[in-house]
């Protein structure tokens, strides 16, 4: 009960706030003026910065676990390209190839991981080195996932030009020219060269940084009230099952086999079965990719995920795995 309890108290005021943007726009508060302008300034400005931090805060020589970080590595980059893969093959709607792949593999670790170690074992445990070794290429592979595959217009209609080999040069610039990637690739010589930021920036940035998550919590909630809100609900729910079910019955036996134990566990839970996180939204909607697809993904996995992660915590209790 206690850990169904602690899931709650991590999802619910995700969830809240969403729904919060959702009545804000109903009685008029928010408009639509205010939702391009906020995701706009979330994926070009709040998440490039948030990551910068994360990734210059990083301590890429503390205490490294070269087999974890492997596994999360290639864990990570096998989850992306399987569920892209099955996505091409299995949907007949190919406009929502970029949006239900991303949505069903990009998890929200850094958000929920060390909250929920935390919780479990006092510390964050092997979290951080989880979130060194496979969060910056949650990124990377969303972005290439988003870039390669078909785009469409707000109404789900494919761009003429957006797929085939025309769309390849485009892709390519994209993926050079990504805010995400570009804060990534800042935040990297500071990890490497152990280099600080200075207090009074770094201040700043943090500021900017943490207003990524509710503002776009908020545009998440507003992209819920048009008259297509739920128009891809049952993809948004096979995208969920996916995140939620069935990547973790995939990756956390392979990681108990291996010897993988507690908070690294927990860490490979996180990793593959925590809720599609908020910022796919952002992205999505920014790429021509199916932001109402992504929306209801987002909700629909925040929703489920208080049950399905107390499953697995109590799975791995009884297997001997934490």
């Amino acid at each position: 009960m206690s850990n169904f309890i602690f899931a709650l108290n991590a999802t619910v005021p995700v969830f809240l706030t969403i729904l919060l943007g959702f009545f804000l726009q109903k009685i008029g508060f928010l408009n639509d003026n205010f939702n391009k302008t906020a995701d706009t300034f979330v994926f070009r400005c709040a998440l490039p910065v948030s990551l910068f931090r994360s990734i210059a805060g990083m301590d890429f020589y503390g205490d490294f676990d070269l087999r974890f970080c492997l596994f999360c590595f290639l864990g990570t980059a096998v989850m992306f390209a399987g569920v892209w893969a099955a996505s091409w093959l299995l949907l007949k709607n190919k406009g929502q190839v970029g949006a239900f792949a991303q949505a069903s593999a990009r998890s929200s670790a850094s958000i929920l991981g060390v909250a929920l170690a935390t919780n479990i074992y006092g510390n964050a445990g092997m979290v951080p080195m989880m979130i060194m070794s496979a969060v910056p290429f949650f990124n990377v592979y969303s972005v290439l996932i988003l870039s390669f595959s078909p785009q469409v217009d707000e109404q789900g209609h494919l761009l003429p030009g957006s797929h085939g080999l025309r769309a390849v040069k485009n892709a390519c610039a994209n993926v050079a020219k990504n805010p995400l990637i570009l804060g990534i690739l800042a935040g990297l010589p500071f990890a490497l060269l152990r280099l600080t930021v200075p207090t009074m920036i770094d201040g700043a940035l943090k500021s900017i940084g943490n207003t990524a998550t509710p503002i776009a919590l908020l545009v998440v909630g507003t992209s819920l009230c048009g008259s297509g809100a739920l128009k891809h609900w049952k993809t948004a729910a096979v995208s969920s099952l996916v995140k939620l079910f069935l990547l973790p019955a995939i990756f956390l036996p392979i990681a108990g086999a291996m010897g993988l134990r507690d908070s690294q566990m927990i860490a490979i839970l996180i990793m593959a079965g925590s809720p599609t996180t908020v910022a796919c939204y952002i992205m999505a909607k920014n790429m021509k990719a199916d932001g109402i697809l992504t929306a209801n993904a987002v909700l629909l996995s925040t929703l489920l995920s208080a049950p399905s992660l107390t499953f697995w915590l109590y799975l791995m209790r009884l297997w001997g795995w934490i």
